[in-house]
């Protein structure tokens, strides 16, 4: 365990360093602060090694390509993070380390911890580099092709990203004594997996009629209101993004519970 009085500070380092690049919102700032600051505090320097196989890897993937990625006006949230977005890829995390604090059970909050992580990690890789693709990408339930960027699309591309981003989280817990590779490499698969069929079926769909294009914005980026065609309304992409991670870290409990 790291003291608080080192891991505040670190913490609110990084924080302002990813908001000067503008990576970061100023909410996105003050929520990576929270969530930084947790996570050395309570899980020290190996959980530190972990969140920055998180979270360095999605600074430098958001960096890549951002002109073609500023032109997917259809999709919900893009650019800087906001603190929605960092809560709900880092908070599940956060919880864990918490609870295994209270409840002296740090065995089972690293695993969940990790595999949070695994799956905010899997989820951001294969956005971050599937939107890049200059393939079709197609409906994760019905294979019929969907425009890019928009939530339950997947593609080869984004896939094998996935695997990618899940595997250096994974790596890194494996590193630090954390938890298994293969544990936490499977829960972040599990969990970029779940995100995809949440965007694809639950997640709010709308459609601009100015434009007659399908989106995930309100107003759309013509100016126009939207209407809602699908899923819950009110049920977005940082909603499906908490389910995500919460379903890895479940999945890491549960492969570490019965398989260790």
């Amino acid at each position: 365990m790291t003291s608080f009085a080192i891991a505040v500070p670190l913490a609110a380092l990084i924080a302002l360093a990813a908001w000067r690049l503008r990576t970061l919102t100023r909410s996105g700032a003050i929520a990576a602060l929270l969530i930084g600051s947790i996570t050395m505090g309570l899980a020290g320097w190996p959980g530190a090694l972990v969140l920055f196989a998180f979270f360095l890897p999605a600074i430098v993937l958001s960096r890549i390509g951002r002109a073609r990625k500023r032109r997917l006006t259809d999709i919900g949230k893009h650019g800087a993070r906001d603190a929605a977005q960092v809560l709900a890829n880092g908070g599940i995390s956060a919880c864990a380390l918490i609870f295994g604090a209270l409840f002296h059970r740090a065995d089972l909050a690293d695993v969940a911890f990790a595999g949070a992580f695994a799956a905010a990690a899997a989820d951001t890789w294969g956005t971050e580099i599937g939107t890049l693709m200059r393939g079709v990408p197609r409906h994760i339930l019905t294979s019929k092709p969907v425009p890019t960027g928009l939530s339950g699309g997947v593609s080869f591309a984004g896939t094998i990203a996935e695997f990618a981003g899940a595997a250096v989280v994974a790596a890194a817990t494996a590193s630090v004594g954390l938890g298994a590779f293969f544990t936490i490499a499977l829960a972040g698969i599990f969990g970029a997996l779940l995100d995809s069929i949440l965007g694809a079926t639950l997640q709010e769909r709308r459609y601009c009629d100015a434009c007659g294009r399908l989106c995930e914005t309100n107003p759309h980026d013509c100016g126009m209101t939207t209407r809602v065609i699908g899923g819950l309304s009110g049920f977005g992409n940082d909603a499906v993004n908490a389910i995500a991670t919460s379903s890895g870290a479940l999945a890491a409990l549960l492969l570490t519970v019965f398989f260790a």
